[in-house]
């Protein structure tokens, strides 16, 4: 039987049909189309895209993991990560009364919700994390779609809902499921607003580093660069202000200063080669689990130099692709024009996969990372978008498999598990592919006459102001 999760999935590849019916003769989408119509009747699949049907699926998956926080709330416990954090916030984010990984290794921001959630004690401390990062993600589809004015940007909406209850705890239980809807709702703003859309990212990174991928993007894309850095300046002041209050200025930047001897993590990209040394047993490869920050690590012939290597290699990587932004804004107005929302999504697409790709950390809820520049730019053109749509699920599917099913084989040398791992790895690459092919492409063709429209509608911040 398919469950909830099921129909929506299916309902979500509809929609793909719906927008683009000329897929349908791919097999896959055939198939998937003729699995839907079996399960889910033409009516409900046609409600589905209706506001009410929206803000139902949306109830209904917040609600399946309020209830699952509110049980264990009840009984005192705690889930996954939030078990840490709460410790942290008992102790007052005091890092000489905590055993393992530090409260500093998250930018300063990151503590204000553990502390609210902690403000009445440890018992409703998950249940009120999974509240706030569920308010934040109504705000999310609230703007994406425009309070459910705008039926287009619906479809966009159910697959982030769906991406989100597929991912599960790896977004409601990490710090990542605050920053993903905030940035959402930036990358909704987008151009139209850049000292809006700046501070919002700008504050997001103080509470996790990878929004900067964002603001980069945003940065080489709009025409009033000052004011994005202004944003970013205004933020910053903001949280040495906070940080000053707290009497921790000096642990401002401790999030930089503990990741420098991390070495590579079991699911990083570039770790895979030492992943299957370790299942295959060469060269003395082995996992371990590193104590002080809680990660399993891979140690073997090499590992200690690609460590070093991927920092470098990571901004690199980013700053590449801000060239290739650049290039491709410059050259699309020397070919008749730009389509500056367009590049920016684009932008956000490379920079944040970039930032997982080339990232000697790859913890499994990065994958948070890449929804929200998918989720609004099907929302700006259905059919330009359902590639990394499609790959982002299946990217999910897979990850959910690692983690949480069968993360303890995989860290017990078990191949199948190191195999579809692999296969993760190489969709994430894909997508960082396909996202710098795009750029590359947008560069080289001209824009979009400006009475053009989308096929899923022009959304808030398509014109900069």
């Amino acid at each position: 039987m398919i469950d909830a999760k099921g129909h929506l999935i299916l309902a979500v590849y509809r929609t793909t049909l719906e927008k683009d019916p000329t897929i349908s003769t791919d097999p896959f989408f055939a198939a998937l189309s003729r699995t839907r119509d079996r399960i889910l009747p033409a009516p409900a699949q046609a409600w589905l895209k209706t506001p009410r049907g929206m803000w139902s699926v949306f109830g209904a998956v917040h609600l399946f993991f309020l209830v699952f926080a509110a049980i264990l709330s009840l009984r005192g416990e705690a889930f996954s990560d939030t078990f840490i954090y709460r410790a942290w916030a008992a102790t007052g984010f005091d890092a000489s009364r905590v055993t393992g990984p530090s409260p500093w290794v998250y930018p300063i921001l990151a503590l204000l919700p553990m502390a609210a959630a902690h403000v009445f004690g440890n018992a409703p401390f998950l249940f009120l994390w999974v509240l706030m990062i569920s308010a934040l993600n109504f705000l999310a589809v609230a703007k994406l779609t425009s309070w459910g004015r705008r039926r287009a940007a619906i479809p966009a909406a159910l697959w982030w809902l769906a991406f989100t209850a597929l991912l599960g705890w790896l977004g409601f239980a990490r710090v990542d499921g605050f920053t993903a809807p905030v940035v959402l709702v930036a990358l909704s703003i987008g151009a139209a607003r850049p000292f809006l859309a700046s501070f919002i990212l700008s504050a997001a990174t103080w509470m996790k580093v990878w929004p900067a991928a964002v603001v980069l993007a945003l940065f080489t894309v709009v025409r009033q660069r000052v004011r994005v850095v202004l944003a970013g300046v205004l933020a910053t002041v903001l949280v040495v202000t906070l940080a000053l209050s707290m009497q921790a200025l000096p642990k401002l930047l401790d999030f930089l200063l503990q990741q420098g001897d991390r070495g590579m993590q079991l699911e990083a990209t570039f770790t895979t080669p030492w992943l299957w040394m370790s299942v295959l047993g060469i060269g003395g490869a082995r996992m371990y689990m590193n104590q002080s920050i809680n990660s399993m690590q891979v140690d073997g012939p090499g590992t200690e130099v690609m460590s070093v290597l991927m920092q470098p290699l990571l901004i690199a990587a980013a700053l590449l692709v801000a060239g290739l932004i650049f290039w491709a804004l410059h050259t699309g107005k020397r070919n008749g024009g730009a389509d500056r929302t367009e590049l920016l999504l684009l932008g956000a697409m490379a920079l944040a996969t970039a930032f997982v790709v080339f990232n000697k950390v790859g913890s499994p809820q990065f994958m948070v990372w890449l929804s929200p520049a998918v989720a609004v730019g099907l929302a700006y053109s259905w059919r330009a978008w359902r590639v990394p749509a499609t790959l982002l699920i299946a990217i999910g599917a897979l990850t959910f498999v690692v983690y949480p099913l069968f993360y303890d084989a995989l860290s017990h040398n078990n191949p199948v598990m190191a195999a579809v791992l692999t296969l993760r790895n190489l969709m994430l690459v894909v997508l960082f592919v396909w996202s710098v092919r795009a750029l590359f492409l947008m560069g080289r063709r001209p824009a979009r006459p400006a009475s053009s429209t989308h096929d899923a509608g022009t959304p808030a911040g398509a014109k900069e102001s």
